[in-house]
């Protein structure tokens, strides 16, 4: 029970690593927030862990001020902020992507840390407390071809977990970021570009490990990160990678 009595928000929380996170800390004896722009599946997670479902796009503005509004009349306060949801264009060569990929990727990956520290980040700190954790990625670190601006949003999600944890550190607020390798979520095919048993071993012989990451990978290093056995960690980019980025 080490987030026992703890609140928190976990966005992208109706599928893949946001679920195993939402599990993870409802398991540990959070109340969670599970916020997805799929409101079926985030009702689906709610229900299953004895959470709150919520609606939210988090690339707009009045969207987040919604969800953050719902969490805290509901909570009446909040300690954890995890930001996971995310999207990724198709690989392609980076001056194929459209306009239009380009700006749905960096509102989604990037904006919506903006916009959740907006309408979040004062009540936390008022708290005096609280943990905010960004779901980057591998991407972010060791870039792979044809998925340029991806790897670009997930960077900046990195660069702007360092700075947030330099600034929010003297609030008491401690910002931290997971890296992921590949996972069997629903972004799996995007990544790949096409499914298939041929594409899965080409890119398992680049994991030392032999295989993704799990949602439970996700949810146990999240945690960890969130609680307060890592009362002294901030400004870190955890890779959860089974060695990918050596």
């Amino acid at each position: 029970m080490r987030l026992d009595g703890k609140t928190a928000i976990v966005t992208g929380g109706g599928s893949g690593f946001g679920a195993g996170i939402a599990r993870r800390f409802a398991a540990e004896g959070a109340r969670v927030m599970v916020a997805d722009i799929d409101m079926g599946a985030a009702a689906a997670i709610a229900d299953e862990i004895g959470g709150l479902a919520q609606a939210v796009d988090v690339a707009d503005n009045a969207a987040v001020g919604a969800m953050a509004h719902a969490a805290l009349a509901a909570f009446g306060r909040l300690d954890i902020l995890v930001n996971n949801a995310g999207i990724t264009h198709l690989p392609k060569p980076l001056d194929e992507v459209t306009e239009d990929e380009f700006d749905r990727v960096l509102a989604v990956n990037a904006k919506s840390v903006f916009l959740t520290a907006r309408h979040l980040v004062p009540h936390m700190k008022g708290n005096g407390a609280g943990a905010i954790l960004n779901i980057a990625s591998t991407a972010g670190l060791s870039p792979r071809p044809r998925l340029n601006w991806y790897n670009a949003s997930k960077g900046w999600m990195i660069t702007a977990t360092k700075a947030m944890a330099v600034e929010l550190a003297p609030h008491g607020l401690r910002v931290n970021a997971l890296c992921p390798v590949a996972g069997e979520t629903p972004l799996l095919k995007s990544f790949l570009g096409e499914d298939s048993p041929e594409m899965r071993a080409k890119f398992l012989s680049t994991i030392p490990l032999g295989r993704f990451s799990t949602p439970e990978d996700m949810g146990n290093a999240a945690c960890f990160l969130c609680s307060d056995e890592a009362a002294m960690i901030t400004g870190v980019a955890l890779e959860v990678d089974g060695g990918r980025c050596i």
